[in-house]
């Protein structure tokens, strides 16, 4: 009885969720309803939706995953970082995205340095938004499956052992739910994914705080908690810098150093994942980078009427981004409490903790919310990615090229593209699911942002070099530069000794390549930084083109002229 009372609250989810998708994205006429919704979305709706985007399963089990290992809120403070970057996105690049009126930000490249950046950087976004997109679709595949074998075998669930040892249902599960999603989302555009994700954010919080609730019953109260993790009542509970005594003596013993001199601090800083340092500068760059220049979080805050509302919608989901966190995180220190007490159903991988809490401790009722709240994450991140990719190929690839047509038609087209990159997900979250099968111990996170992290950095500088100068970079320019920002990005993310030990095999070379000693190992949360220092300080060397300049003004005349139009289909 208990099983279905969980089965018919999740059946109850994906029902009302599809039927108020098809509902609210009825009637998509042009590529303006289907892509910005006619710019008529109330500016709260768009908040919700940010928050739903950028919270997506990955976030809902991965971050547990970080505070069970850490053991702290340290996670958090990247928070403060993620604020002050979209505080920067508000004030700086909102109101040029809304005076050339665009309905992709790489129409704006396209405007202030020409045609060769807006299609490099979106060519970048379409491949790093369906990596990070794909890999993130394994997260909720992996709940399905393992609750299916609750429901289906009526017993418990183990992490670890017989559940992950295939990977051909998680394929089922991965084209299950994304053709669940991809159902609303092509035939309702960018209104059906916002009125969705106001729903699924509501769901998602609101999970979290019953899971909170829950655990809080099961280890005995917040007693228990500062008696499991005493370091939660002092500052490294909250905090790191990343030049803890401890972490310093490790660095030294690992490097073999007598003493430590500033480069030395400074490699052990960039080394670090989760410190005071990453959070104010290089998870201020990220969210810069992913706030401004990512058509997948951008799209939603072009649907709000002015740039005033778009910037209200983008710096309060921000700042609800903190007890977001806060909760999530703190989960995961509840559930080190949790298997402290009773290791009963502890994972082996810490990727699975929240997982195997959810399946096997919760009780009937609260683990059917809980899971349709896992489930609501993973449908509101998937959703907004299909249609920003669909808008980003149709708007930046396919109208440039086949004009003259009737407005329906570039609707079909957004369409046929939809369903394209859902179908590239599922394989990319297939490779991820066979990744994940062989190495149980993968972290969810760092694999998630450091695959958006490589591309978003390069993408950020050119977006710097067309914000804050006035007529320096080009289209040759910035070409050169975003290449150098991804090869920097590549070497100091190690991604060049990863690929090379995974083909020196294929060549009978043994997989023994490793980073020389000089070089400093860069934690996923800089990625960002380094490619957008790199390419904004090669990219200004470059002049802007007097004709583009020019050109660009006549652009800013035309879209003030009121009608809001494809630019590939204005006037030149």
């Amino acid at each position: 009885m208990g099983l279905l009372i969980d089965g018919l609250i999740i059946l109850l989810y994906f029902v009302t969720i599809a039927s108020i998708g098809l509902y609210m994205g009825r009637r998509e006429e042009s590529l303006h309803d289907f892509a910005l919704g006619g710019r008529r979305v109330p500016w709260w709706a768009v908040m919700a939706s940010i928050i739903a985007a950028e919270t997506s399963a990955a976030t809902f089990l991965g971050a547990p995953a970080e505070g069970y290992e850490k053991r702290s809120l340290a996670y958090v403070q990247l928070v403060f970082g993620l604020i002050l970057g979209r505080v920067v996105v508000g004030y700086v690049f909102l109101r040029p995205y809304y005076l050339y009126r665009v309905y992709t930000v790489y129409d704006y490249l396209a405007v202030r340095f020409g045609p060769v950046s807006k299609s490099y950087i979106s060519a970048l976004f379409l491949l790093m938004r369906t990596l990070a997109s794909g890999t993130r679709l394994f997260v909720p595949a992996l709940v399905m499956v393992l609750a299916w074998r609750l429901f289906v075998e009526r017993g418990q669930v183990q992490f670890g052992q017989q559940s992950v040892n295939s990977v051909g249902p998680y394929l089922v599960a991965v084209i299950a739910l994304t053709f669940a999603t991809g159902l609303y989302t092509t035939i309702g555009g960018i209104k059906a994914v916002i009125w969705t994700d106001v729903i699924q954010a509501t769901l998602m919080f609101g999970s979290a705080l019953v899971a909170i609730g829950t655990l809080l019953y099961h280890v005995g109260g917040p007693g228990a908690v500062a008696e499991t993790v005493p370091q939660m009542t002092r500052l490294e509970g909250y905090f790191l810098t990343g030049l803890e005594p401890d972490r310093v003596a490790r660095w030294q013993a690992e490097h073999h150093l007598s003493g430590m001199n500033l480069w030395e601090y400074v490699k052990l800083i960039l080394a670090s994942d989760y410190t005071v340092f990453s959070a104010l500068i290089g998870t201020m760059l990220m969210n810069m980078a992913a706030f401004g220049t990512d058509q997948d979080m951008v799209q939603r805050m072009l649907t709000a009427e002015t740039h005033q509302q778009a910037r209200r919608s983008l710096i309060t989901a921000a700042l609800m981004d903190l007890p977001i966190a806060a909760a999530f995180t703190f989960i995961g220190i509840l559930l080190y409490v949790y298997y402290q007490k009773d290791p009963t159903y502890r994972p082996a991988a810490t990727a699975d903790v929240f997982g195997s809490y959810i399946l096997n401790v919760m009780p009937v009722g609260v683990r059917g919310l809980v899971l349709a709240g896992v489930f609501a994450t993973a449908m509101g991140s998937l959703s907004a990615a299909l249609n920003a990719l669909a808008t980003s190929a149709t708007n930046d690839w396919y109208l440039p090229r086949v004009r003259g047509k009737p407005a329906g038609h570039y609707v079909t087209a957004a369409r046929c593209f939809t369903v394209l990159f859902g179908g590239l997900m599922v394989l990319i979250a297939g490779a991820f699911a066979y990744a994940k099968v062989t190495n149980p111990g993968v972290r969810i996170i760092p694999v998630v942002l450091g695959v958006a992290g490589f591309i978003l950095g390069p993408m950020l500088g050119v977006f710097l070099i067309g914000m804050f100068t006035r007529d320096r970079g080009s289209d040759t320019g910035n070409v050169i530069a975003v290449t150098l920002g991804l090869i920097a990005t590549t070497v100091l993310g190690e991604l060049h000794i990863v690929a090379a030990n995974a083909l020196a095999p294929l060549f009978g070379h043994p997989a023994n390549f490793v980073r020389p000693e000089w070089l400093p190992k860069v934690s996923f949360t800089w990625f960002a930084m380094i490619g957008a220092v790199v390419v904004f300080l090669v990219g200004v060397l470059f002049r802007t083109p007097a004709s583009v300049l020019e050109e660009s003004r006549r652009r800013a005349r035309e879209a003030q002229q009121g009608e809001d139009i494809p630019l590939a289909l204005r006037g030149g």
